[in-house]
């Protein structure tokens, strides 16, 4: 059974209505998993069932995924349960990161996959880790594990990064996240993408995107610009400039096509982009 250091934690550490709904969904599914493939029954019983909730379960499974010879599995749980105790509102954005997930991935119908196997949920978790440690100047610890989740996920988020929940990094293969930039509620970022800087300038230099946008494939997004809320960016597109709440933009540079059709396209993942005629 796997180590737990959440043994004399106070029932309601856990017992928030969002995180309670979501490991209950988590055990059913993981059940149900076992039932139709008895050679998974293991790994189900490790990753989630051995578990007392929620808070155990990812504790244990970021600590899998980022152990390594510097620190092993039973240290990295140690640091990972202790910033889950000084800022459980972690727990809550992950249980909205996978119900995000679950509702706008079309390949997906659970939260199961996306707890076990989805790199950019999981490193968008160990992050927030490392977002609470560089916090608290614990740099060291929290650049070991941006490391950790560059070399095991392929995806970079600087710790100081500012990410906020209902957040889905689709794949997350290749994404790059610089140290001042904000990624609001709601937003969806496909693979191949980067939220940089411009060269070598200092202080605030990163992209901010806003509420409900909705960031395409290997688009590069370069500078201390605000991407609107409800704004779509187009795969491939190189992005230097700020974009308008509401509004799609395509190509390199990027040029204005028009408006969402959506207020939310990071929710909806509405990927289409509307022609010029139709901008007003």
């Amino acid at each position: 059974m796997p180590v737990s250091c959440f043994n004399l934690l106070p029932t309601e550490f856990t017992s928030s209505s969002l995180v309670a709904s979501i490991w209950n969904e988590l055990c059913s599914e993981a059940v149900a998993a076992m039932r139709i493939d008895p050679a998974v029954t293991r790994p189900m019983n490790s990753a989630v069932l051995y578990h007392a909730g929620f808070a155990q379960a990812l504790a244990h499974r970021i600590a899998l995924k980022l152990a390594s010879p510097d620190i092993d599995q039973d240290e990295l749980l140690a640091f990972i349960c202790q910033t889950f105790l000084n800022d459980p509102a972690i727990l809550a954005k992950a249980a909205t990161d996978l119900i995000a997930i679950k509702e706008r991935d079309p390949c997906n119908f659970e939260i199961l996959t996306p707890f076990l196997y989805f790199k950019g949920f999981l490193a968008l978790q160990g992050q927030r880790v490392a977002h609470w440690m560089w916090n608290h100047e614990r740099f060291h610890l929290a650049r070991h594990l941006q490391s950790r989740i560059s070399e095991v996920f392929g995806v970079d988020i600087h710790p100081a990064a500012r990410m906020g929940k209902g957040i889905m990094l689709d794949h997350g293969s290749g994404l790059v996240i610089g140290e001042t930039a904000v990624v609001e509620d709601d937003v969806s970022i496909l693979q191949n993408v980067t939220l940089g800087g411009t060269g070598k300038e200092t202080g605030d230099r990163h992209p901010k995107i806003r509420r409900g946008a909705l960031i395409g494939a290997g688009a590069k997004i370069l500078g201390n610009i605000e991407i609107g809320m409800g704004a779509k960016v187009g795969a491939g597109s190189v992005v230097v400039a700020p974009v308008l709440p509401y509004t799609s933009v395509v190509g390199v540079p990027a040029r204005v096509v028009g408006k969402t059709h959506s207020m939310m396209p990071g929710v909806t993942m509405d990927q289409t982009l509307c022609e010029p005629e139709y901008f007003i």
